[in-house]
């Protein structure tokens, strides 16, 4: 009682008559000294806030969901009517099939004919599975490094800053590209309710990233230098042979995504069978060239293809930011004289070499029935293959 509480060191000395160790209670310790302190420094090292985690996970997760949904069950309602009226608007619903019970194809992957034809709407398929796949990635890419944690990665030392900072700027394009719609078609159509879901998630998370990221100034820290490789410094990119890959793989997709989000419709006369493909997946008919001999057989059918349209530029919108990861890590992201640039790359480069398996695997379904439409697909999928394998190298090995 009323002693102050202190941790008694015992040591041990010997006596030189005797020769045998005694206990000397003589030196005490304050009890402050606590040995917890150091492990909860690491672990805010470390790990991100948990409530930035928390949010990534629930907005990510809500959109993973409806992603993951377009891609092994696309036309299944699972959000009620709003998700109902929402498939409704992109002519979605036509892909469920539900006839035979747990024989049915119910939109899954068995739902890819190997012929096109009128009535199966093969091209509309494609859309629809590889934007949903796409999308799925750009989710998976801020949910993978929270929910596997890279074991080098530390927050305080901005491991996490590239990818939250594009991650800001997809969520805002994303949101964008919702809004746009949403003031005008979804609307009209009663099918703005599960959009403006979307984006209330997505500006929720943005905020939350984007407070963090502003509170972090101040409060990094730097890594013990490391001995370089030879031919590397601190402001070289983290790989070339990533970023030569990806230069030349993903500008190549970048032109096709973007001639679809900005110029549905028009024809890339120097790429071989582009109007094979604007006319198996569908734009031909609702984005007609003016003057076409298209735009004169379908001009007045345009308006009831609006929700084809907003599948297409929705599944270019999102090659297109999966294009702005795979850049910013092949470009953006330095080597640093802590070698922490290359833990920042591979957050993203391993993302995207799980989801660019899952593109490139979807591809190869589609072959066939693309193929009865008279285009060939093998060198999309070669390319895009040899992409994933590469940023599958980088990342994990």
């Amino acid at each position: 009682m009323g002693k102050s509480k202190v941790a008694v060191a015992a040591t041990t000395t010997s006596t030189p008559s005797s020769g045998k160790a005694v206990i000397d209670n003589k030196k005490a310790i304050p009890a402050s000294s606590s040995t917890t302190a150091p492990l909860k420094e690491n672990i805010n090292d470390h790990l991100p806030p948990i409530l930035l985690v928390f949010t990534v996970m629930v907005c990510s997760g809500f959109l993973f969901m409806y992603s993951f949904r377009d891609v092994f069950a696309t036309g299944r309602t699972i959000g009620g009517y709003r998700d109902h009226a929402y498939l409704s608007f992109t002519n979605s619903l036509m892909f469920f099939n539900n006839e035979k019970g747990w024989k049915s194809t119910q939109g899954g992957l068995s739902a890819i004919m190997p012929i096109t034809t009128d009535a199966n709407n093969m091209g509309g398929l494609f859309v629809r599975k590889i934007g949903g796949a796409a999308c799925l990635v750009v989710q998976l890419q801020k949910l993978w490094p929270i929910v596997f944690h890279p074991i080098d990665a530390r927050w305080r030392r901005g491991h996490f800053n590239p990818l939250f900072a594009t991650a800001i700027v997809s969520n805002l394009i994303l949101a964008a590209f919702y809004g746009t719609y949403i003031v005008d078609d979804l609307q009209a159509a009663g099918a703005d309710e599960l959009p403006k879901l979307f984006v209330v998630a997505l500006l929720v998370e943005t905020v939350v990233m984007l407070y963090y990221l502003l509170s972090q100034k101040g409060t990094m820290t730097k890594g013990p230098a490391i001995a370089l490789t030879e031919g590397k410094t601190h402001t070289s990119v983290v790989s070339r042979i990533v970023a030569r890959t990806n230069f030349l793989v993903s500008t190549f997709v970048l032109l096709i995504a973007g001639r679809d989000l900005f110029f549905p419709g028009h024809i890339l006369t120097f790429i071989p069978r582009d109007d094979i493909y604007l006319e198996w997946t569908g734009a031909l008919i609702h984005s007609p060239p003016e003057d076409s001999p298209e735009a004169v057989e379908h001009g007045m059918e345009q308006a009831f293809f609006v929700g084809d349209k907003y599948m297409s530029q929705f599944m270019a919108l999102n090659m297109l930011i999966l294009c702005l990861y795979k850049f910013v890590a092949a470009f953006g992201i330095r080597y640093r004289s802590d070698g922490g640039g290359l833990v920042q790359a591979r957050m993203i480069w391993k993302a995207q070499a799980v989801g660019g398996a899952l593109i490139v695997y979807l591809f190869r379904l589609f072959a066939n029935a693309a193929s009865s439409a008279s285009l060939d697909l093998r060198w999309h999928l070669m390319a895009l293959a040899y992409e994933t394998f590469i940023l599958g190298l980088y990342g994990f090995f």
